[in-house]
């Protein structure tokens, strides 16, 4: 039934001339680290601006309404000083200097506290948002930003027209907010005139703080959206296919077949220091054509007998003729042979539970040498 369909489908595609390699060239696998890691070098990473906004406002009327009383006393106290006493002395440009420079240190001390909470809350946010990050690479030239034609074209784009909604939808919220807020207060408006100065500041402040947060929440919630769609955004636009994974793989690891040659070369090597090592060796354990085993024991050096060679096949074939020629015992046992060809590895010991097999054999062995002595 598989084969079935699969043909049926390469015959609708030769039917309607459906070239199938173009959905190759589709973006639809997700991105690797390398191309995230090239995407965030580039300064792409999601990055909600309207979160930014909404706790930067939170912050702000949170604060302006912890510090209204010591602002409005601090404030009080200057205009006292400076408009409930006359001038003293002439009007002179120091004076006019040492005013000023009151006035600006009031205000300094006023309103730096809140640009600092709105600075800090705000790269807070970025950093939640993005992390540690410094490139220059949106500073760069380039371009498209000039291009008249791609102007146009991000004009009419997707993400023109999700800006579009999200300013319209800000706009929309603050109006609302403000309006209702100030609907449900409307009364108090016509009692102003009968309040003392403290009171309408009371007032007016309150229904300021009122609006602020009222707004300050709802942006919150647009944002909140905002910073899930831009991170689906980024998803999609980092997204690869599968040449383009093909491609960075090559990239990665290099050309299949020169890999092939030096993997082969490296086997190369590896073999003749293997087939070095046999005429060292001092016993050459057979299955008896199938498996080739050389084996070494060095009392002042090694804790137990080790495999300086071994091989299936021809390469068992060329350690046996290699041992032939260099005098080398061959001793054929195949169940020994068969284990230590499975069980142990080349340049290491043996596995304790063949040491009694092993010490038979180079008994036999340096028995069978003394002989020839």
């Amino acid at each position: 039934m598989n084969s079935d369909f699969w043909g049926r489908g390469r015959l609708f595609a030769a039917e309607s001339h459906i070239d199938l390699q173009l959905f190759a060239g589709e973006k639809t696998e997700p991105a690797t680290p390398k191309r995230r890691q090239e995407s965030r070098r580039k300064g792409h990473v999601p990055r909600s601006a309207e979160l930014s906004t909404a706790l930067v406002l939170l912050a702000v009327f949170f604060l302006l309404h912890q510090v209204q009383g010591r602002a409005v006393d601090s404030l009080t106290g200057l205009l006292r000083e400076y408009l409930g006493k006359p001038l003293e002395g002439d009007l002179t440009p120091e004076a006019v200097y040492a005013l000023g420079l009151k006035v600006g240190l009031f205000l300094g001390t006023a309103i730096l506290p809140i640009l600092g909470v709105a600075l800090m809350v705000g790269m807070f946010t970025n950093f939640l948002q993005v992390g540690v990050l410094f490139t220059t690479e949106p500073l760069v030239p380039k371009f498209e930003k000039i291009n008249p034609i791609q102007g146009a074209k991000r004009l009419f784009s997707r993400q023109a027209l999700v800006d579009l909604v999200k300013s319209t939808a800000k706009v929309a919220i603050v109006g609302w907010v403000a309006y209702s807020t100030v609907r449900n207060g409307v009364d108090v408006f016509f009692r102003l005139g009968d309040m003392g100065i403290e009171e309408v500041y009371a007032v007016v402040t309150g229904l300021i703080y009122q609006v602020g947060m009222r707004v300050a929440v709802a942006l919150l919630v647009l944002a909140v959206f905002d910073f899930y769609y831009q991170r689906w955004e980024y998803e999609k636009g980092i997204k690869m296919s599968k040449e383009d994974i093909k491609e960075e793989f090559r990239q990665a690891e290099g050309d299949p077949q020169i890999r092939a040659r030096i993997k082969q070369r490296q086997r190369q090597i590896a073999m003749r220091r293997m087939m070095q090592q046999v005429p060292k060796a001092d016993v050459v354990i057979t299955n008896p054509t199938h498996i080739a085993v050389a084996l070494k024991y060095d009392v002042s050096s090694m804790r137990a007998p080790e495999v300086v060679a071994m091989g299936e096949g021809y390469l068992a074939q060329k350690i046996r003729e290699i041992a032939e020629a260099n005098g080398v015992v061959l001793v054929e046992n195949r169940p020994l042979a068969r284990a230590l060809y499975e069980t142990a590895e080349i340049g290491q010991a043996i596995p304790p539970d063949l040491y009694q097999a092993v010490a038979e054999v180079l008994a036999f062995v340096y028995r069978l040498k003394r002989k020839r002595a």
